[in-house]
């Protein structure tokens, strides 16, 4: 498939008069289709189908290199699939993109597809530890974005709980960053753990929590 192609496919699912208030939902200045969620779950499903992984990468690039809001999303979900191997260029490409993250719905999507290639290669975790202090915001949120699944399972390994304190100890290290959307992963990530391993998310609150903004202390103890 090329990317001609695949653009007049997203063309055909566009619902007019939705582009506007995307747009203003999202505060996006790129361009907008106006292209309900669930058509691109449904279109992008059909390609992973068809396409090898080669292809998929490829395609992927494409669409993200379009910047147009839905095709970089498209793009996102086109390798979001836990099974892909050989993977290696489906990761890389995925953190090629990390730097350009400027939106929560395009990061959360490409972030979704990183999960995938973290938990099939945990050892990719280095390379992650790498954003917590990067200069650009969405690249430091994207690290707790990408390691949500460290924070949802029951029956953990040793590695597991390895990465799990690990991260506990970026979250510390950012506790005093006060950018909104750091505030509200870290406060994402406490309070997903709470649920499946309330002693550690109560032990970093008890130490750090006072250094969290209110609205985030607060998120992140919901459930303690």
């Amino acid at each position: 498939m090329t990317f001609d192609e695949a653009l007049a496919a997203l063309r055909d699912l566009v619902e007019p008069g939705r582009a506007t208030g995307m747009a203003a939902y999202h505060k996006q200045t790129r361009p907008v289709l106006g292209i309900p969620n669930p058509a691109l779950n449904d279109l992008t499903q059909a390609w992973r189908q068809a396409l090898t992984v080669d292809q998929r990468v490829a395609l992927a690039r494409d669409l993200w290199a379009s910047d147009i809001f839905e095709a970089r999303i498209a793009a996102a979900k086109l390798l979001t699939q836990a099974r892909t191997r050989p993977d290696d260029a489906v990761w890389d490409l995925i953190v090629a993109w990390v730097p350009d993250f400027d939106s929560w719905a395009i990061a959360d999507h490409a972030c979704m597809a990183g999960q995938k290639r973290l938990i099939a290669d945990p050892g990719r975790i280095d390379t992650v530890e790498t954003w917590i202090t990067s200069d650009h915001m969405w690249t430091r949120r994207a690290a707790f974005v990408i390691t949500l699944p460290w924070t949802k399972q029951n029956h953990p390994t040793a590695q597991d709980l390895a990465i799990r304190d690990r991260v506990l100890g970026w979250a510390a290290a950012r506790a005093d960053d006060h950018a909104w959307f750091i505030q509200k992963a870290i406060a994402w990530w406490l309070r997903d753990l709470s649920k499946h391993d309330a002693p550690r998310a109560q032990t970093f609150l008890e130490t750090h929590g006072a250094r969290l903004k209110p609205f985030a202390r607060k998120e992140a103890g919901k459930y303690l």
